[in-house]
């Protein structure tokens, strides 16, 4: 099928019927918990939908069927998608944030997965596990890299590593060059089947890589062709929110349930009572801090779009900051999650839990190095202090 084919069948909605039809899907997302949990990874079903939503083409470029949609849109789905099922929303939203940065590399690698068909899915995992060999005309690429989410969704992976002398790239590999190692055993987000990806010297051609020195100066090949403002934006200031943002709506989801409990069983314990002044200020609280997690959220991405929509960069000084607000979300929504588990009732220890599924979720969320705020505050500190940036994924 051809690209002009597949935009003739793939009818784009709007981004209000885009969020009605995610809103609408909820409730059967629901109803597929228990699935997405056995399963290991998010039912075909709701992959299905999502991409007859038109979920996956969000940030894709319209020369290839996609939507190019704001960040803040598609951010947006992620926390309402987050809201019925947070494995769901990360996996889901890591496969189409690939859709951003594959749009940043050559064109001849956007052809490779977009030629014949717009929705070809791409997984990754960029920890710098490979091992590289220089060879004519690209690379040769080994190694076994974790956290693959969704990856039995896609037929191609980025894949990080260190060039010996050069530095860090992403590596673009087909599935047949790659195997799938079930791996994901995890005490949450078990839906989101985060397996192992294992390569054993395949070739790469140079056009299928993507240098990180590129995506950090937005030096990109891609945006030769891909001149929306939104191919302006530094890749990683996209990435990095892919991987905190569903956390916010497991907490609107956590809030809800805990209010349902409270309001609708009764219980001999006086603490659980609506009535009950620290129940209202563990509401409050949480509430709160949903807010001023989506406040910075927009606010960023508000403030980076209207610099590249103005044809400005966006201040490094401005993008460590960013990084750092970030990095912060799963610690805040665990703050959240545990102040409302700590007090759910005999109901949460089971393992059918609506609530303790969300307190898993979060605190699984949190092992991703991405959401360890540690170097980000320093580098953010020092930085503060007139030292030079030591980070180059901002």
């Amino acid at each position: 099928m051809s690209v002009a084919q597949a935009k003739n069948n793939t009818k784009a909605l709007s981004v209000a019927e885009m969020m009605a039809a995610i809103t609408d899907m909820q409730p059967r997302l629901r109803e597929r918990a228990a699935e997405t949990k056995q399963l290991r990874k998010v039912p075909q079903a709701s992959i299905d939908e999502l991409q007859d939503i038109g979920f996956f083409l969000a940030l894709q470029p319209k020369r290839y069927g996609g939507l190019e949609l704001t960040p803040q849109d598609f951010f947006r789905m992620q926390i309402a998608l987050a809201q019925a099922c947070m494995s769901t929303a990360w996996a889901s939203g890591i496969i189409a944030v690939h859709a951003f940065q594959i749009a940043l590399m050559d064109d001849r690698a956007q052809q490779a997965i977009w030629g014949d068909n717009i929705h070809t899915r791409v997984s990754s995992s960029y920890a710098p596990m490979g091992k590289v060999t220089v060879v004519d005309g690209g690379f040769k690429l080994s190694g076994r890299w974790g956290w693959s989410s969704g990856s039995d969704h896609c037929t191609w992976a980025l894949l990080g590593a260190i060039i010996p002398g050069d530095g860090y790239r992403t590596f673009l590999v087909p599935k047949g060059d790659y195997e799938i190692i079930d791996t994901w055993q995890s005490m949450g987000l078990q839906g989101t089947g985060s397996n192992d990806i294992a390569v054993n010297d395949v070739f790469v051609p140079d056009y299928m890589t993507h240098k990180q020195t590129d995506g950090f100066a937005c030096t990109n090949p891609g945006q030769a062709l891909n001149t929306a403002p939104l191919y302006q934006l530094p890749w990683a200031q996209t990435f990095i929110r892919v991987v905190c943002t569903p956390a916010i709506g497991a907490c609107k989801a956590a809030v809800d349930l805990y209010k349902h409990a409270v309001l609708n069983k009764a219980s001999g314990d006086p603490t659980k009572l609506a009535g009950d002044t620290q129940v209202q200020e563990r509401i409050a609280a949480a509430l709160n801090g949903i807010d001023e997690m989506e406040a910075l959220l927009f606010r960023n991405f508000d403030s980076m779009m209207a610099l590249v929509e103005a044809g400005k960069t966006v201040p490094l000084e401005d993008r460590v900051r960013y990084r750092y607000h970030a990095s912060l979300v799963i610690t805040k929504s665990i703050n959240i999650v545990d102040s409302l588990f700590e007090v759910a009732g005999g109901q949460s220890v089971f393992l059918d839990s609506e609530i303790q599924q969300r307190f898993l979720d979060i605190h699984t969320a949190r092992a991703h190095v991405a959401n360890n705020p540690t170097s980000f505050a320093r580098n953010l500190g020092g930085v503060g202090l007139g030292m030079e940036n030591g980070d180059f994924f901002v």
